[in-house]
């Protein structure tokens, strides 16, 4: 954790004081600063290994620094988590949408913080170092090292694009994940992959993967995620699902 960078940015003394401290406990490297022009003019300098970032700061607030952190190819892959004492659906939707990963509404606990930035900390390293292993679900069988999927003894023809969503998803099953990550972890090198057509690969593979398609909910607003079967009924009930 030590060479763990944590970058805090928040325009409140108080809360920074709070959030370094308990950062820094837990062993991470911390920078605080006040204000989004400040956190956009180093990160470029001194790239962090995470933001801890409100959204609402004095002039460029806390979503225009996602934007221009998540539309710069050198910091696009940087791990976001919001604060926001906004509790609004939209805010808190339109952060996610902007590619950040997680929230957290004021005021919070800081051991749900530090839970939330170990988390955000694992599923990059589980990107960037993607595992060969066969997964299973259901019915359906992922070869990740052979590019291959079976639904029961069946092969399944899936295009590239098909197939690096439904290994997102299946790699952390329960987890709601944003279009743009979707299109960020499935482009490869199709550039034709967008917010828009996330859309219709999901539809692609629902009709595919047949009655194991119908694991891939659609959380309305947000993304999709596969869906986890250790859910509980209360939880799978939840979900909204557009077929």
């Amino acid at each position: 954790m030590a060479d763990t960078r944590i970058l805090v940015v928040d325009d409140e003394p108080d809360l920074l004081e709070l959030v370094s401290f308990n950062l820094s406990k837990a062993g991470y490297r911390v920078v605080c600063v006040k204000s989004g022009e400040e956190a956009l003019a180093q990160i470029p300098v001194s790239p962090p290994d995470l933001l801890v970032l409100d959204l609402l700061l004095p002039g460029v607030d806390g979503l225009d620094v996602c934007k221009a952190l998540k539309q710069n190819p050198q910091t696009t892959s940087i791990p976001i988590i919001m604060l926001t004492a906004r509790s609004e659906e939209a805010d808190i939707v339109t952060g996610l949408e902007l590619g950040a990963d997680d929230y957290l509404t004021k005021p919070f606990s800081p051991r749900i913080l530090l839970a939330r930035v170990k988390a955000a900390l694992r599923r990059v390293r589980s990107v960037s170092h993607p595992t060969s292993a066969v997964i299973m679900h259901g019915t359906l069988t992922i070869h990740p090292g052979h590019h291959e999927v079976h639904v029961g003894d069946q092969p399944v023809r899936l295009t590239p694009t098909e197939f690096n969503i439904l290994h997102l998803l299946a790699q952390r099953p329960g987890w709601v994940f944003t279009r743009y990550q979707i299109v960020d972890a499935a482009r490869g090198n199709d550039a034709g992959v967008t917010e828009r057509s996330v859309d219709v690969h999901i539809a692609a593979l629902r009709r595919k993967l047949g009655r194991d398609g119908e694991a891939i909910e659609t959380v309305r607003g947000i993304g999709y995620r596969l869906q986890n079967r250790e859910q509980s009924g209360t939880e799978i009930a939840e979900a909204t699902v557009d077929e």
